[in-house]
């Protein structure tokens, strides 16, 4: 994986996946899964696509580009 974002891309990515935990937490914190399957996928969901955003931040890549698609970034 080659670097395909800048700066800005990095920050972009790097708060988006600061806010999926933040969000994917407190709906663990606050109790909102109970026991349905579907909102644990939502809650774990969050957690995942959080991380990964993080990933992409710190490596200074992006899927979506290296798949050709143009981010307005």
């Amino acid at each position: 994986m080659k670097p395909n974002i800048d700066r800005r891309g990095r920050i972009a990515r790097g708060i988006s996946g600061g806010l999926w935990i933040v969000a994917g937490v407190t709906m663990l914190i606050v109790g909102w899964p109970e026991s349905v399957a579907w909102r644990w996928s939502v809650s774990l969901f969050s957690l995942a696509f959080g991380g990964f955003q993080l990933y992409e931040a710190k490596c200074s890549w992006c899927v979506m580009r290296a798949c050709g698609v143009k981010t307005p970034m």
